[in-house]
């Protein structure tokens, strides 16, 4: 079973930070299972890394990032050590133990966020009564 604090840091201190491609392509590599999502390293051979190496690769202040990319967007985006990230630290062990419920868990999220900011009023929204 995934951690609680995991799941808390990632709503909290990941999806906040996430752009909506980074968001669609997180539910597209779970969805998928795509070999180019990784564990245990943040990348293999590029185009292959873990989950904030794909948001990294996704966001523009990182995007033209290569191996590093994962490390920059968690310390300087989401001011996450990535030492002790506790989503980083379920998703490496649950490759150890097969463990899909974090992979379920994290694509639900994901879900919620893209669905919450499709719904999301605009800037002109906001000036006038819609």
């Amino acid at each position: 079973m995934p951690s609680p604090t995991a799941l808390a840091e990632f709503r909290n201190s990941w999806l906040p930070q996430m752009t909506d491609a980074a968001i669609a392509r997180v539910i597209d590599l779970l969805e998928t299972r795509s070999p180019l999502l990784i564990h245990g390293a943040f990348t293999q051979c590029l185009p292959m890394g873990c989950l904030a190496s794909h948001i990294a690769w996704n966001h523009p202040a990182t995007q033209h990032l290569d191996e590093e990319a994962g490390v920059t967007w968690l310390t300087r985006i989401a001011g996450l050590n990535p030492a002790t990230s506790a989503v980083i630290q379920s998703w490496d062990a649950g490759e150890r133990v097969g463990d899909s419920r974090l992979r379920e868990d994290l694509l639900r999220a994901c879900y919620r966020e893209s669905e919450r900011r499709t719904r999301r009023p605009t800037s002109a929204c906001l000036t006038s009564f819609c």
